[in-house]
C-alpha cells in the first residue's frame, strides 16, 4: 500500500507523504539499518520541488530517532545518490522525487549501500514496520534544518568525467541541455562544461514549482528548437531527477532509448564488450529495435516495465546494457543505477567518436505505436475482466506476428495503459480505442 514501482509516491502533507509516515519511514529504516550494521549512515538528497526540504527533514528526524546518522547531499540527481552511495560508507541512500511528475507530487526512493533499488521483499518488510511505527506517532514531528555538503556534488562529477569513453574528446561540440528545472540544472551544464563542451542550457532556473512543467524529457519542443537555432551537435534532454535522457540530433530529429541501446550496442560489440549478445529492454520496447538488433546478431531481451525489472533481467543473465523507451539506461559495467548524466556522457563520446547521432542508429524504423492510459477505480487483475479479455483475443488474432499489445497497470498511478504497436498506424489506431474502451467500460474512474 506504500512501496509503487518506483518508492513512495504521493502529494506531499496527505498520507503517504504526511509527516507521521514520513517519520515512521525514517524511523523504519533506521532500524531495518541498525540490524544489519553496527553504524548505520544514510545518504538524502532532493530534487528542486519546493517540498524537498520539509520531506527530507523529517525523514532524516526519523533516522536520528532510531540511532541513524544522516548526511545531507541536497539537490542532486536519483542516481547521483546512487553512486555517492555506492562509493562511501553509506548503508542506504534516500532520495527525494517524483522523477518526471509534476511539481504537486513528490516521493520518497531508497537505495541499498550497493547503489540499487531495495528488493520487492525488503521493501515489503520495511512497509509493515512503517505501518506499525506511524500508529503510535500522535504529536507533531519536530525535523532539523539541514545542511547540505556541497563536496559530494563535486565526488558525482569526478565519477562522471571517468566515464567519458576512450579516445573521446568533447572539445568543441556543441550541446544543448534541458534539465528540466530539476535536479540536473547545476550538475550537467557544469559537466559538460569541463570536459570542453560548449554548451547551452535551458531549464536551469527552477523556483521549486517550475521542475517538468513544459521542459525536459516529457516536453520535447524547446530542446529541438534550441538544437536547431543554435546549430548544435546533439540535444539532451534530462526528467526532474535526471535518471533518464533523451536526444535530440542536429536537424532536429528525436532519439529515445531504444536509439541509445541501438547506438551503445554496436559501439560496444565493435569492442566485444556486449556479453552474450544481448540488450535488456522491455515489454514497451519498440518491435523496430528488436528487429534491427537481430539483423546485427544481437538479441533483445524483454523484462517488465520499471528500471529495477531491466536490472533483475540483466543480473539474471549477465548482460552489460539494458533499458527502456523512456530513456532510463543502464550501463551495468559502470552502474547498477540508470543515470541521465551518464548516458549523456556515453552518447556524446561515442558523437564523438563515430559522428552525428543519426549514423550511430542507422536502420532503425520504429513500428507505429501509441500508449494510452486510462483511468482506473481498482486494479484487479486485467484477465478477470471478460470483456477487455475480448477485446484483446479479437486484437491479437487480427495482429498476429505484425504487432504486439501490452496491457498494465502503472505501479505509481491509478491508471492502465494500453501500448499497441504494428506495422499499419490503422491498426494501431483502431485497437488501442477497443482496449481503451473496454478498459472504461470495465473498470473506467
Amino acid at each position: 500500500s506504500l512501496f509503487g514501482t518506483d518508492g513512495i509516491r504521493g502529494v506531499p502533507g496527505t498520507p503517504p507523504l504526511d509527516d507521521a509516515t514520513l517519520f515512521a519511514t525514517g524511523h523504519a529504516l533506521g532500524a531495518y539499518l541498525h540490524r544489519r550494521h553496527s553504524v548505520a549512515r544514510a545518504l538524502i538528497g532532493m530534487d528542486t520541488r519546493e517540498s524537498g526540504p520539509h520531506i527530507a527533514a523529517v525523514l532524516a528526524a526519523g533516522l536520528a530517532k532510531a540511532g541513524a546518522s544522516v548526511a545531507f547531499a541536497g539537490v542532486i540527481t536519483t542516481p547521483g545518490v546512487a553512486c555517492l552511495v555506492r562509493q562511501n560508507d553509506f548503508e542506504a541512500g534516500v532520495v527525494i522525487s517524483a522523477s518526471h511528475n509534476p511539481f504537486q507530487d513528490n516521493g520518497v526512493k531508497l537505495f541499498s549501500h550497493a547503489g540499487m533499488k531495495f528488493p520487492d521483499a525488503t521493501e515489503e518488510a520495511l512497509e509493515t514496520d512503517i505501518l506499525a511505527l506511524r500508529e503510535k506517532i500522535k504529536s507533531p514531528v519536530s525535523a532539523p534544518l539541514l545542511v547540505a555538503n556541497e563536496s559530494l556534488d563535486a565526488e558525482y562529477l569526478t565519477y562522471l568525467r571517468g566515464r567519458v569513453i576512450s579516445g573521446a574528446k568533447l572539445d568543441g561540440l556543441r550541446i544543448v541541455l534541458d534539465c528540466a528545472n530539476g535536479a540536473a540544472y547545476k550538475l550537467g551544464p557544469e559537466l559538460f562544461r569541463s570536459l570542453g563542451a560548449e554548451v547551452i542550457a535551458i531549464g536551469v532556473s527552477p523556483d521549486g514549482r517550475n521542475i517538468n512543467a513544459g521542459c525536459g524529457s516529457l516536453h520535447l519542443e524547446a530542446l529541438r528548437e534550441s538544437v536547431l537555432a543554435q546549430r548544435a551537435t546533439l540535444g539532451v534532454a534530462f526528467d526532474g531527477d535526471a535518471d533518464r535522457a533523451l536526444f535530440a540530433c542536429p536537424d532536429g530529429q528525436i532519439v529515445n532509448g531504444d536509439g541509445v541501446m541501438l547506438a551503445a550496442a554496436r559501439f560496444l560489440t565493435s569492442r566485444n564488450q556486449l556479453k552474450g549478445a544481448r540488450v535488456v529492454g522491455t515489454s514497451m520496447s519498440n518491435l523496430g529495435l528488436e528487429r534491427v538488433l537481430a539483423r546485427e546478431n544481437i538479441t533483445l531481451a524483454r523484462a517488465d516495465v520499471g528500471d529495477r525489472y531491466v536490472l533483475e533481467e540483466m543480473l539474471r543473465s549477465g548482460s552489460v546494457l539494458g533499458g527502456e523507451q523512456s530513456g532510463h539506461i543502464i550501463f551495468l559495467d559502470d552502474s547498477p543505477a540508470g543515470d541521465g548524466l551518464l548516458t549523456a556522457v556515453k552518447i556524446a563520446s561515442l558523437v564523438s567518436l563515430h559522428g552525428g547521432l543519426a549514423e550511430l542508429i542507422a536502420g532503425l524504423k520504429d513500428y507505429p505505436q501509441i500508449i494510452v492510459n486510462v483511468k482506473v477505480r481498482s486494479k484487479p487483475p486485467l484477465d478477470s475482466l471478460p470483456e477487455v479479455s475480448r477485446a484483446l483475443t479479437d486484437a491479437q488474432s487480427a495482429l498476429g506476428e505484425s504487432g504486439r499489445i501490452v496491457l498494465r497497470y502503472s505501479g505509481t498511478e491509478p491508471l492502465a495503459r494500453v501500448m499497441v504497436e504494428a506495422e499499419h498506424d490503422s491498426d494501431v489506431q483502431r485497437f488501442s480505442k477497443s482496449l481503451a474502451d473496454a478498459l472504461r467500460a470495465s473498470i473506467g474512474a
